[in-house]
């Protein structure tokens, strides 16, 4: 048999520089984090794999901010502020923002326009002196012992290379770096099941007067499609609505799934090299029964995204583990960092279901405990975003944009105060974070009054 690992030379790697804080990706999570952390004094680098900011909502094409808003005794409420308000303001100046939206006649989301989420990020960022590193995947880590990081490696064009920083924060969405570190993680329900992606896609040439509200009437023209034979379609529930100009929509299908019908694995290289073709193939299976619908018949793809939409891997494990009850509860927490408004998304072969707290009956949103992120084992490293400390069924709702806006900042802002109080993160004192995090318009729940407007 031949050797089933090759033997890498031992070699001296390029230090790329020496941080206060560094942060692994750049979506909600990341930006939110570096932003924090930055604005707090604080030397920070933020590495992303890509040549823009936005996380899944630009690279995967989902351009929808789902969870800044709950549902409160049944009235609208925006409950994500602080650094994600610094953003919407940002992308609303450049054009790039729709009003909110009502799904499913109980919750708001909020469409944008993904160019001008890449420029308003780099500004945003700019704006509090973060470093940005683009196209440089995170590839590994040098432990200084079991407990602390010594540096995280990336892969650029120039090779790899080494950053150096005092605390690490993961808002990679797969965790990484923690994973990397050693800290514990799980995989999906830990019996092989994931919330599977998506492939998002964008049509042009849509005639808004003639497709009205169709994202009414697809529904039912899917089932006569497949009752009549002539489309099959891979899950029931479907996405179709428009952007800030009406003339474009964005458009979801699509479920990836393995040969036995599990889902696309994020994880494994093979996997996601099937997952993008089928995507895009069911993309174009979508856009062919489309163009049969209404104000469809003359419009065309004019984006298929960089990656596939990734919505669960692996969860690190943390103090404390958001959970599906916490959500339907609506539950508090003494250690609340922001808070949640988004219900349970679950994503399961051919269908998505939703699970909400009581309507109009509850408050309609839970908090998010600081202990969510701060993983066990590892001392000077902090998670946040899609693969902070949760359940299977608790991730399915925290996962979104608007929590990831929450965990991010509060991680950014916990990293200055460590590094303040020079002590680690899990030890920090928790008033003094939730003081900061609300002195800078943050929303975490507990005795403050939920925010007026959308």
């Amino acid at each position: 048999m031949p050797p089933r690992t090759i033997t890498e030379p031992a070699r001296d790697v390029p230090l790329y520089g020496e941080y206060d804080v560094a942060v692994l990706g750049g979506g909600p999570a990341g930006i939110a984090a570096a932003v924090a952390a930055a604005r707090a004094g604080r030397r920070t680098l933020l590495v992303e794999r890509y040549g823009f900011l936005g996380g899944m909502g630009t690279a995967a094409g989902v351009t929808n901010f789902c969870g800044l808003h709950a549902n409160v005794f049944g009235e609208m409420h925006r409950v994500v502020r602080g650094v994600a308000s610094e953003l919407l303001a940002r992308i609303d100046r450049l054009g790039g923002l729709n009003a909110p939206h009502l799904i499913l006649g109980k919750i708001l989301a909020q469409a944008y326009d993904t160019a001008a989420y890449k420029i308003a990020a780099d500004d945003l960022l700019a704006h509090h002196k973060v470093d940005i590193l683009f196209h440089a995947l995170g590839a590994g880590v040098v432990m200084e012992d079991v407990s602390r990081i010594g540096a995280l490696m990336v892969e650029t064009k120039a090779g790899r290379q080494a950053v150096r920083a005092n605390i690490f924060i993961d808002c990679s969405g797969d965790g990484d770096l923690a994973a990397w570190a050693g800290a514990p993680f799980e995989v999906g329900d830990n019996a092989g099941s994931m919330l599977y992606p998506s492939m998002m896609f964008r049509l042009n040439g849509v005639d808004p007067d003639k497709a009205g509200d169709a994202w009414r009437t697809i529904p039912a023209l899917m089932q006569e499609a497949e009752a009549a034979g002539t489309h099959r379609f891979p899950r029931k529930a479907a996405i179709v609505r428009p952007q800030r100009s009406q003339i474009e929509w964005r458009v979801n299908f699509t479920q990836l799934a393995r040969a036995d019908g599990s889902a696309i694995n994020g994880l494994e290289p093979d996997d996601l090299t099937r997952g993008e073709i089928d995507g895009r193939r069911q993309a174009l299976e979508a856009f062919n029964f489309l163009r049969t619908v209404p104000g469809f018949e003359k419009s065309y793809i004019v984006d298929l995204p960089p990656q596939l939409g990734i919505r669960e891997t692996r969860r690190v494990t943390g103090g404390y583990r958001l959970s599906g009850e916490d959500v339907l509860g609506c539950a508090s927490f003494p250690d609340s960092i922001g808070v949640n408004g988004w219900p349970m998304e679950v994503h399961v072969a051919g269908d998505v279901i939703f699970k909400f707290p009581p309507i109009p009956a509850s408050r309609g949103f839970n908090e998010l405990p600081y202990r969510m992120l701060t993983p066990e084992g590892i001392d000077n490293l902090l998670v946040a975003g899609r693969c902070a400390s949760m359940t299977h069924e608790g991730q399915s709702a925290a996962r979104v944009s608007g929590a990831c806006f929450a965990m991010g900042e509060a991680a950014g802002t916990a990293a200055a105060l460590a590094l303040a109080g020079n002590t680690i993160p899990r030890d920090i004192a928790l008033d003094r974070l939730q003081r900061q995090l609300k002195q800078h318009g943050a929303f975490i729940g507990r005795d403050q009054d939920v925010p007026e407007g959308l």
